[in-house]
């Protein structure tokens, strides 16, 4: 029955985005890492940036699908605080962080091994041993990542999102500077930064460790956050329990399935375009730059959506359930419509932007203009992921995902970039066309779910 306290449009509107913005920054502040990895080593070359492009999408491909598993802490958690139970939220957060050092740990270890099978599947090429040191430096951030996806589910269910914004600022200033140090080296500093003038040029090999340096330190700092952020007094420690593990684990895997699926397809599609040669791949890597930072809001906002509809399931106040919901659906499809005649207008002055190299910024415009296009689906189907995951409903999505990518957009891919040789743009197409597929499968199963009741995931 409906709420009695059922918050008006422009309350509901207002609460989200004091929630959305600061959790979006902290989003942002993730894929900006990678952006200005790219960034800075476009400026050393072609083949440099063709191997960053290639490392960052066989990261992201891994860890995407790990950041989605440590995701089915969020709706546990959001859910608890819903209902009021704060020591169960606070033991979920301790089971969330066991499960994060376990799968990260895991998952780093095909990250290191990977490049080195690449040859004995016929798949060998200039560059990888670029690759190899990339992705054998980045590798250890991923359970310093997780963990810092742990701590952000407790964090943003406690309305305390603010410390997610200091510690994304400090790490990436601190990863723009040890990228250029890293990269290029220190011979060029001025005499008094003294021993930092030793510093050797390290390439592609320091652009990772440089990243690995920022997790580290933002983790450090939500950690510390965390430990003083209790709503109750707990005990120092909680013990591992295996049922509250495999919970986490259940209700994460169709969600992190999910986020493999859709950034699958666009790390498919960096290994397609670079079929088409290096110059393909990083205009490919410059322009999801673009697109992963508007997306970031996208997914902040559906973040805040998750959170939001996850409290009222757990009060059992499914309308307030269903107006977080469709709040979140319009404020992201509003703000990505905003984006999209950036991308359109100023094409060649983003290219100029990243350094793309003369070769490449021909390839980078239409990209951008693709990107233009499909940012309304991008941000209705990024935010339908966070309100579902937040209603406990996490399998949809992954069906969506699969549907829409593989069985509509990757054949529509292959078929404008290969079969009628629109190379890269045509590709690019086909994401268009799959993103649309999921945005519309995501709010139309939303609308029909919370038209009924919505049950907690803990009974």
């Amino acid at each position: 029955m409906p709420s009695a306290s059922l918050p008006s449009h422009k309350e509901e509107f207002r609460e989200l985005w004091r929630l959305a913005l600061p959790i979006a920054v902290a989003q942002a502040g993730h894929s900006l890492m990678s952006f200005v990895d790219t960034a800075v080593v476009s400026r050393a070359g072609t083949q440099a940036l063709a191997a960053v492009g290639l490392s960052t999408a066989i990261f992201f491909a891994v860890s995407s699908f790990a950041i989605g598993l440590m995701m089915g802490v969020d709706p546990l958690v959001s859910q608890a605080f819903g209902a009021k139970n704060f020591s169960r939220a606070r033991e979920l957060l301790w089971q969330g962080s066991y499960l994060a050092v376990i799968v990260g740990s895991v998952l780093a270890v095909p990250l290191i091994l990977g490049p080195w099978l690449l040859p004995w599947l016929g798949w060998d090429f200039e560059g990888l041993s670029q690759v190899s040191d990339y992705l054998t430096w980045r590798a250890p951030s991923l359970p310093l990542l997780l963990l810092f996806i742990t701590a952000r589910a407790y964090l943003q269910a406690t309305a305390r999102p603010l410390v997610l914004v200091v510690a994304t600022v400090v790490a990436n200033l601190l990863n723009l500077g040890a990228n250029v140090l890293l990269v290029f080296g220190g011979e060029g500093l001025p005499a008094w930064m003294g021993p930092l003038r030793a510093v050797p040029a390290l390439g592609v090999k320091g652009s990772a460790m440089a990243t690995l340096l920022a997790c580290l330190v933002q983790w450090l700092i939500v950690a510390w956050a965390v430990r003083g952020a209790s709503t109750q007094r707990d005990a120092a420690w909680v013990r591992p329990v295996r049922a509250d593990i495999l919970q986490g684990m259940r209700v994460g895997l169709p969600i992190g399935a999910h986020i493999a699926a859709e950034v699958g397809v666009f790390s498919l599609a960096g290994v397609l375009s670079r079929w088409m040669g290096p110059e393909s791949m990083s205009a490919h890597q410059i322009a999801l730059s673009f697109g992963s930072l508007s997306f970031a809001m996208a997914l902040g906002i559906g973040n805040a959506g998750s959170v939001r509809v996850g409290w009222a399931v757990g009060a059992r106040d499914t309308p307030r359930a269903r107006r977080s919901g469709m709040m979140a659906f319009a404020s992201g499809a509003g703000f990505m419509m905003v984006c999209a005649p950036v991308y359109a207008l100023f094409a060649p002055q983003l290219a100029g932007l990243m350094g793309a190299p003369l070769e490449v910024r021909p390839l980078v415009v239409p990209l951008l203009m693709v990107c233009a296009v499909f940012q309304l689906s991008d941000g209705v189907q990024g935010v339908g992921a966070g309100v579902l995951r937040g209603a406990g409903e996490t399998r949809f999505t992954f069906l969506a995902n699969m549907v829409g990518h593989y069985v509509i957009g990757l054949p529509v891919a292959l078929l404008l970039g290969f079969v009628l040789k629109w190379g890269v743009v045509g590709i690019w197409w086909g994401l268009c066309t799959g993103l649309t597929a999921v945005a519309l499968a995501l709010l139309w199963r939303f609308a029909r779910l919370s038209a009924g009741t919505l049950q907690p995931l803990e009974q």
